[in-house]
This record gives structure tokens, sequence and C-alpha cells, in this order.
């Protein structure tokens, strides 16, 4: 018996179930892939064959492997940008918070080897702080997340102007620098296996984990109708101040593994927050909330920058960038709510079963009738 036609109060959508969790795991597997956030890991096998057939070194273990550790910052950063859009909100300071990492490890590490533990946890310390201030002014005071993370970007920025000059200064210790741009060296096919892979392994693997804890749950649901999440008994400003934190640590981490390869300079990080917003987009998930997976943010960051390099290999002139990330994001957002909505129509058995009849209300018999005693 289908759950429509079980359902006591006889509505024809109560208690239904969603396609995507009908059928077979196959008939599953190929409903997932036909939404944005399946179909972006086709997209990602469609370029990366493009990739390879115009260059086919690039497919070797070795060359595919660095260019997994050098995407491995924007794909960390897009999976805390993802934290903040599957909530209903925006984060435009990512680019400044990782500047703003960039400067600190500069200065405040230089050739002191002591000072790369302290650092760390300062620079961690501050991109929480950061979250924080972003989500109470986002949360409790109610101001647009658009308006508050553009305030916090112009802020961060202009500090960091203020104390480079717009220059680069500092150079931090050389042991700092190899997480961003070293590795284990001799390791079978891959010959190095860079740092950033396995930071970005252990970040994919906490992500899926939290996004199936009642945090990720809740996140989602407070994305998709905060009014009815907060209903349900959820503390929502609190729960979208830790994805404005969560948002602004991958950022701090973005900024820890760039300054291995970037070295430190104000500029660096520059467009990094709307390079993760095009790879969050382009992964499938909702602008507005409710919406997408944490990895198919990730798979958009690598999606991205594949078809960055078809275009480099193409000899195209990287000056397009902004063009073809505007381009993505438009198309995208047409077509991601639009065919994100197929996963939340009723089956057609649903739709079509008729509502059950009510319940006859009892009545008592009688004493004298045909059913009553005497």
């Amino acid at each position: 018996m289908s759950a429509a036609t079980s359902t006591p109060s006889g509505s024809a959508t109560a208690g239904r179930t969603l396609p995507l969790s009908e059928g077979s795991l196959l008939q599953r597997l190929l409903r997932g892939a036909i939404t944005p956030g399946g179909a972006v890991f086709i997209l990602l096998a469609v370029l990366f064959v493009a990739v390879v057939w115009v260059n086919p070194s690039f497919g070797e273990p070795p060359q595919l492997i660095r260019f997994i550790g050098r995407t491995a910052p924007i794909a960390i950063a897009a999976m805390g940008q993802y934290y903040v859009i599957v909530s209903g909100e925006f984060d435009l300071s990512m680019g400044a918070v990782i500047a703003t990492q960039v400067v600190i490890a500069g200065n405040y590490i230089g050739q002191d080897e002591s000072r790369v533990l302290p650092a760390l946890a300062l620079m961690l310390l501050i991109g929480a702080a950061v979250g924080v201030v972003n989500g109470l002014a986002t949360t409790l005071l109610r101001v647009p997340s658009f308006i508050v993370t553009l305030g916090t970007m112009l802020a961060l920025g202009g500090l960091v102007r203020y104390l480079t000059g717009g220059a680069a200064t500092g150079n931090p210790v050389d042991s700092f620098r190899q997480i961003g741009r070293g590795g284990i060296e001799d390791v079978p096919v891959l010959d190095v296996l860079p740092y950033p892979v396995i930071i970005l392994a252990v970040v994919a693997v906490a992500s899926v984990l939290l996004m199936r804890s009642p945090f990720g749950r809740t996140l989602i649901a407070a994305g998709d109708n905060p009014d009815a999440a907060g209903l349900a008994g959820a503390h929502v400003w609190w729960v979208k101040t830790r994805a404005f934190m969560l948002s602004s640590l991958s950022a701090t981490v973005a900024g820890i593994l760039l300054v291995g390869y970037a070295g430190v300079h104000p500029s660096v990080g520059s467009g990094y927050e709307f390079q993760a917003i095009t790879a969050v987009v382009l992964g499938g998930v909702v602008l507005g909330g409710g919406r997408g997976w944490v990895l198919s943010a990730a798979a958009g960051a690598f999606a991205l920058e594949l078809l960055f390099s078809f275009l480099n290999f193409q000899e195209v002139e990287s000056t397009w960038r902004p063009t073809v990330q505007g381009l993505i994001i438009i198309l995208a957002v047409a077509a991601g709510a639009r065919a994100w909505s197929y996963g939340r129509r009723p089956s057609r058995t649903a739709e079509s079963a008729p509502p059950a009849a009510p319940a006859a209300s009892p009545t008592p018999a009688r004493p004298g009738t045909e059913t009553g005693e005497n």
C-alpha cells in the first residue's frame, strides 16, 4: 500500500514518498544524477576528458595530483561558502579574510620557527571571530548578510592596505609555507602527495559528517524555512552564526595553504569570494538556501578550475575569466531551482491516488434497533 493511500486523514499529499527516495538504488542514483548536485559530477568528468584530450599529460597521476593540490584552497573555500548559502545567506568577506590571514602569517611569524603554532591558533581565532561578527550582525541585528559581509570585506581590506601599504611585507619561515606547497615524497605512482590534498580530504570528510549530523539537517531546514525551523525548536540565529564561522574558518585554512603557493601579498585571495560563490552555484546549491550537497560545492570548484585550464590550453586570454564566471552564475541559478524542484514533487502515483474515504463516525446503537440489545 502506498504512503498516500494509507494516511488516515485521506490527504493525497500526507506521508507521500518523494521521487528521489523511490525505486531501486540504481533508479535513485540516476534521478540524483539529473539534479544539479549530481549533474556537476558528470560535468566534472566531461571537462576532465576535454582537458586530457587537448593536453594528454594532464591525466598522468603526478600532474593530476598537483592540480588537485592547487585547487584545494578554492575547493575548501567553496565548502565554507556552502554552509552560508545553504542557510539562505551570503558571505562576501572570504577574500578579505584570506588576505588578512596571509598578512598575519607574513608579519607575525617571520623567520621565527617558534611562532608557527601560535600563529596558526591566532589565525583560526581571528577567523572564528569574523564569522561570529558576520553571523550576529545578520541574525540578531537583522542586517542583510550581503550588506554585513560587504562591510566586513571593505573593513578588512582597508586594514590590510593600511598595515602593508599595498605591497608585500614579511615572509614566513619556510616550514610554515611547506603546509601549502610541500607534501609526502616518494609516494608510488604519485611521486608526491601534497599536503593540501590531505587537508582537502580531511575537510571533505568532516563536512559530510557534519551535514549528516543534527546541525547539518537543522542548517538546511533553516535555509529552506527559517520560521518553521524556529517553531520546531531550532535556534536559527545560532545555527546561521555557526555557518558564518565555518565559512570564515574555511577561508582561514585556504589562506594558510595559499601562503605556500602565492607568498605574502595583500592581493592574495582577491576575488576568492566570487570564485567560491560561482563554484557553489555550479555545484547546484540553490541561492536562497535549503537545497544542495556540500561535496557538490567542492566538485563545482574543480569543474570551474578544469574549465579555466581548458580555456588556458586553448589559448583563451585569462581576462575572460570574470565573464565566464558571470555566465555560469546566471545559467546555473536559472536552471538550479527548477531542477531541484523535481525532487520535491510527489510521484505520479501519489498525485493520482484518490483520497481515502473518511472513516464513518461511530454511532452508538440504541436499544430496540436491529443492532441494539433489548
